[in-house]
């Protein structure tokens, strides 16, 4: 039975300390909100407003902690800094999940803060606390003004911000969500001004802040809630400046299905594998970055990333560096042609090919590329397991080309960490995508001294024509290697049975199969480390973690961007 929704988010133990620190901070800033308007002395003329005032300060005190708290997990460079040393308290891996906790919570809050003031400039007229009309406070003064800005600017950011908005038109959710520092800014200001007093009439003065605090109380959470935003401008900054590094676009290589490989040369770019990186084309765009998996390990001369042209941007890349559409179309045909061969003329390893383009044959010379990063992922962490279950889908498999790659290196190195086994997953729709990563496979399958040590487990899940199925039959037989992927590994069909998987792998190892040697009193550390769609994951995160026992400790780790 599958794991409820509930238990997953609310009752594992890590979630749920997160829930009641989380909530329980928010619900008791609103009570201490509620509690310190209800009783200042100095507020009893705006205090006879009732709940509506006492609801909207709470709530309002809770908007400035969150304003505070959206942008913390935005801190890339200091998330990846932090990473390696508190992974184990904190889940620096999910930054993006909680940036969007936290908007969630925004969006609460500033309905029920939103209300409440409506609710309190009503009451506003019909008490005559104040002299101003609703209209007046609405649009003429600070709290008004920015609180409708701040509202439509939530509107903008949170629409777009919507996943399938997200994957259709990155460039819409881009571009508002740089809306932010607008609305940071409205934020700051919101409580200036000199609408909460203790008395009628306002208290100007010529000079800044041009009112009197003696009697103008205004709220003064920002000064607490401005340091994030300091932080992260400063960091936007420190981003800009190591971007303009001296960057050269060196190579660019297409591979059937429409995947582009770029290979950049940036002497001051340091990184581990595993990691992602933003990129950036002016001759594209002058203001988008785009997030990609580093597919290079940290010992090739190079930083390569693999791109597939499915969205505007990639597109648009793929026709600036000359690989676009019928490039693609042509180079898949031919993959396609060479699956399907019928004798032995037809080259079998066309499948597997590439197409450079050559600078010098288009008339526009390479464009400018700028890469920022690296940035922290989950994959870095597979050298502190001693089993290490890889699964990538389709193009998921980038982190773990980076990562076989590296394990390639140290194993010629002699030095793997903990790392006893590795299991790979791919999955892949149709075989061209095969061809993505080819040449890394066999050059990594061909260097395995010991047989057990990486385990490649390739799964088509695409329906194959009949007249493939023949060809696939005919040139299997008796051959040493697969007729799709020209891998020792034979090609499985269908989707991965992963509670068979993972059984099988507890299984081995309490049977002192798996590892020969180790102790069974040591506790074996199984770590799976996931690319791809968020239904899969959930698919094989449910297993990985049905799968520990008291001396087998399962996790399972996601990439996210």
């Amino acid at each position: 039975m599958s794991e409820s929704w509930f238990k997953r988010e609310i009752l594992t133990p890590r979630r749920l300390a997160f829930n009641v620190l989380f909530y329980g901070s928010h619900l008791a800033l609103f009570a201490y909100g509620w509690y310190s308007q209800e009783t200042n002395t100095k507020l009893s003329a705006l205090n006879g407003l009732k709940f509506s005032v006492w609801t909207s300060r709470g709530a309002g005190l809770v908007l400035a902690y969150d304003g505070g708290l959206i942008l913390v997990p935005m801190l890339r460079n200091i998330v990846r800094i932090v990473r390696p040393k508190l992974s184990w308290l904190l889940p620096a891996d999910e930054n993006i999940w909680f940036h969007r906790q936290v908007a969630y919570s925004m969006a609460f809050w500033a309905m029920v803060h939103t209300t409440a003031h409506y609710v309190n400039f009503i009451n506003v007229e019909r008490t005559q606390v104040r002299k101003e009309i609703a209209l007046h406070i609405h649009y003429q003064e600070a709290g008004g003004i920015t609180g409708h800005t701040m509202l439509l600017l939530m509107v903008l950011m949170y629409t777009t911000a919507h996943h399938k908005i997200r994957q259709q038109c990155f460039e819409a959710f881009w571009y508002t969500h740089h809306l932010a520092f607008f609305f940071m800014i409205a934020l700051y200001t919101h409580a200036t001004g000199c609408f909460v007093r203790d008395s009628t009439n306002p208290d100007y003065i010529s000079t800044f802040p041009f009112y009197s605090t003696q009697h103008c109380l205004g709220y003064e959470s920002w000064r607490f809630i401005i340091w994030p935003g300091i932080l992260y401008f400063g960091e936007r900054i420190w981003r800009e400046i190591r971007a303009r590094r001296t960057t050269e676009l060196s190579k660019v290589l297409v591979h059937p299905s429409g995947a582009m490989e770029l290979r950049i040369v940036k002497p001051s770019f340091k990184y581990k594998s595993g990691q992602w990186l933003f990129i950036q084309v002016p001759d594209v765009s002058r203001f988008q970055w785009h997030p990609f998996t580093i597919t290079s390990a940290p010992e090739d001369p190079y930083v390569s990333v693999h791109i597939r042209q499915v969205g505007d941007f990639t597109q648009a890349l793929g026709e600036r560096l000359g690989a676009g559409p019928s490039v693609v179309a042509s180079l898949t045909k031919a993959a396609m042609k060479a699956e399907e061969k019928v004798d032995d003329a037809a080259p079998a390893f066309d499948r597997g090919n590439f197409v450079e383009i050559d600078a010098n044959a288009t008339t526009r010379p390479m464009p400018l590329v700028r890469i920022d990063g690296p940035y922290g992922a989950p994959a870095e962490d597979v050298f502190k397991s001693e089993v290490a279950v890889l699964v990538g889908a389709g193009i998921g498999i980038t982190p773990f080309a980076s990562i076989l790659k590296h394990i390639w290196y140290m194993q010629r190195k002699g030095n793997l960490g903990s790392l006893r086994r590795v299991e790979f997953f791919w999955i892949c729709r149709d075989a061209p995508s095969f061809g993505w990563f080819q040449s890394l496979l066999q050059e990594v399958e061909a260097a395995q001294t010991n047989p057990d040590f990486l385990r490649i487990n390739i799964y088509l899940t695409q329906k194959i024509s009949e007249d493939m199925m023949w060809n696939i039959a005919v040139n299997d037989t008796g051959a040493p290697y697969d007729p799709l992927t020209l891998l020792r590994t034979r090609t499985m069909y269908g989707r991965p049975n992963w509670k068979s998987i993972y059984t099988g792998i507890r299984s081995a190892i309490e049977t002192g199969r798996y590892l020969p040697g180790r102790e069974a009193s040591l506790r074996t550390k199984v770590g799976t480390y996931f690319c791809g769609p968020s239904a899969l994951a959930k698919v094989v995160r449910e297993h990985a973690l049905a799968a520990s026992t008291s001396s087998i400790d399962f996790t399972f780790a996601k990439e996210h961007f």
